[in-house]
């Protein structure tokens, strides 16, 4: 993934203004497919086709109306050409590196021997590549941060790994990408004495619990260091779900999210630019929360390394 950011970085020190969760979402995409040996025309827009119809399914989760239909039929166009990659495959028309998840998902059998349904095969493409996209979000709430308290860049800059995955830790449990989980109870449970019956909904309530005073003292303050001053327990931060990922709520790409956006936190302090004038607002209404403007801007290059320690 780095190599795809630095290639972009030269692209975007001549393009003018960049809007970063834009620009994140095209850089993210085309890494993972490469990394996932999926093919993609570069010529032909592919990579930018892609990435717009990831991030509107993505930009669809928890929401009714325009952006729930825009949603589904990004997923239908997507699955539809996913299901024809796997044919092509299978047949022979298209070579998958060997090792690559694009080879691995075509040749997964199931319990009985027979290979993956087409679409099924091409499912579990996307369940793979959207939510490495969906990162997106979170490269726009580093940069976000990083305005407000410009200190921080110079924090990470200094290249201290134990700081970085602070840092990570704190925009993850800061900034409101959801702000409730739900699922249906299996069975008959109760809580606290209250009873849940079979099938009810309910709500794991992720942005109360992340801005808890009881577990983070000062839940409003952007700060780091709470996670050098103590280990948080599993279920304290539950940006991404609770519980383990196998049988609670917890999204299996945790670790991987947490892995992106420390190399990618690092490669962003590690820039200069200009914020121009813009709208940088984050909505609580919105689901899932961004920063308005997408966070623009302007005269993207890397810092010198008179000011760079380590990137």
């Amino acid at each position: 993934m780095i190599p795809v950011w630095d290639d972009a970085v030269r692209e975007w020190n001549t393009a003018g203004q960049v809007v970063l969760f834009d620009a994140a979402s095209v850089v993210l995409t085309r890494g993972v497919c490469r990394w996932a040996g999926v093919p993609l025309d570069e010529g032909a827009g592919e990579t930018e086709h892609l990435a717009r119809d990831l991030v509107a399914m993505v930009d669809g989760f928890a929401t009714a109306g325009p952006r729930h239909w825009r949603a589904r039929r990004a997923r239908g166009r997507q699955e539809e050409r996913f299901t024809r990659l796997v044919e092509d495959v299978r047949s022979g028309r298209v070579a998958a590196p060997e090792g690559s998840v694009l080879a691995a998902v075509c040749r997964h059998r199931e319990a009985t021997g027979d290979l993956l349904h087409p679409h099924t095969a091409a499912v579990e493409l996307l369940n793979v590549i959207r939510p490495t996209v969906a990162v997106c979000w979170f490269v726009a709430y580093t940069a976000h941060a990083l305005h407000l308290q410009p200190n921080q860049r110079e924090r990470l800059r200094g290249g201290d790994t134990a700081y970085t995955a602070a840092f990570v830790h704190e925009v993850r449990r800061f900034y409101p990408f959801a702000p409730f989980l739900g699922g249906l109870a299996v069975r008959d449970l109760s809580w606290r004495g209250v009873p849940v019956p079979a099938g009810a909904m309910v709500l794991l309530d992720v942005f109360g619990q992340n801005h808890d005073e009881e577990l983070w003292g000062d839940p409003y303050v952007f700060r780091p260091e709470r996670f050098l001053e103590h280990a948080v327990e599993r279920d304290e931060l539950i940006p991404q779900g609770g519980g383990e990922p196998r049988t609670g709520h917890r999204c299996p790409g945790e670790g991987l999210t947490i892995g992106l956006l420390e190399a990618l936190a690092l490669r962003l302090a590690g820039l200069d630019y200009t914020v121009p004038d813009q709208d940088l607002r984050i909505s609580l209404r919105r689901i899932p929360a961004r920063v308005r403007s997408g966070f623009a801007v302007r005269d993207v290059r890397v810092a010198s390394k008179r000011t760079l320690t380590a990137v």
